[in-house]
């Protein structure tokens, strides 16, 4: 047992989804990690299907496809279950405050299960890592260079240290599997990438196969080929709206009847 003391279970969540917006996407599997005052852990996982098609990206991230989720419960059935689990306990885990826990809590009101109701704290291990592991500039100067940051948020000497900090990573990760390159354009291929998925920097457009699929939305997942025929008015929405030049671009095309090639 650690140093941390326990007055009530603490429960660890974590969750594997159709996707990043906890708002809109579901559940494909639920694990919840009990640790008693004693010690003692308790556990519990389960997948979920969805009942929605999971994106080919979100399987190549958890390797759940539809397939594995086809035969499993809903969230609605689990949801009991689920809940009995969280009570009388405090909550945890990785990215939990922003992430797992307002996806779990949307998931039980659209299963029409209310919550428990006592006053609980959470500890999420992310937060806190980022809080005492700083991962700004002045953190990367001393951990590369082991000098401080003198001047910070002044231009120039803001510049020289991010100068000075990635000549760093070229030298320390020299050799081995994590060796970095020591040319510009191949620089510039890890610090530019995106998911080969996306159409576009955001993902608002995805690839699925050969298909490009709209990748947010009450529509993520249906082909833009698809929508010009069901959902025209969808299209001409995206068209309307905020979007960058680049999706409106490729969505334009879409209700002219050409489509991207891959």
């Amino acid at each position: 047992m650690s140093r941390l003391k326990l007055t009530r279970p603490l429960a660890f969540i974590d969750l594997e989804t159709t996707g990043a917006n906890p708002f809109e996407d579901r559940i494909v599997e639920i694990a919840i990690v009990r640790l008693f005052p004693d010690g003692r852990r308790e556990r519990f996982v389960s997948r979920v299907n969805p009942e929605r098609s999971i994106p080919a990206a979100a399987t190549r991230i958890h390797g759940i496809g539809d397939d594995d989720v086809r035969d499993q419960p809903k969230f609605a059935q689990l949801a009991p279950q689920v809940v009995q689990l969280l009570r009388g306990v405090d909550l945890g885990g990785f990215n939990v405050a922003r992430f797992d826990l307002p996806l779990l809590f949307r998931e039980l009101e659209r299963a029409r299960v209310k919550p428990p109701d006592e006053v609980r704290y959470v500890a999420d291990a992310q937060v806190i890592f980022h809080r005492m592991e700083p991962r700004d500039l002045a953190a990367a100067l001393r951990f590369y260079c082991g000098r401080e940051h003198q001047g910070a948020h002044g231009a120039l000497a803001d510049a020289e240290a991010a100068l000075d900090v990635l000549l760093a990573q070229i030298d320390r990760y020299a050799e081995g599997e994590r060796r970095l390159p020591d040319r510009v354009e191949e620089l510039d291929a890890i610090s530019m990438r995106r998911d080969e998925n996306f159409l576009d920097p955001d993902g608002k457009l995805v690839w699925d196969e050969d298909e490009a699929v709209i990748g947010f939305g009450k529509h993520r997942g249906t082909s833009l080929r698809k929508l010009r025929e069901s959902a025209p008015e969808y299209l001409e929405w995206i068209l309307r709206k905020d979007f960058s030049d680049e999706v409106k671009a490729i969505v334009r095309n879409a209700v002219r009847g050409e489509f991207p090639k891959r």
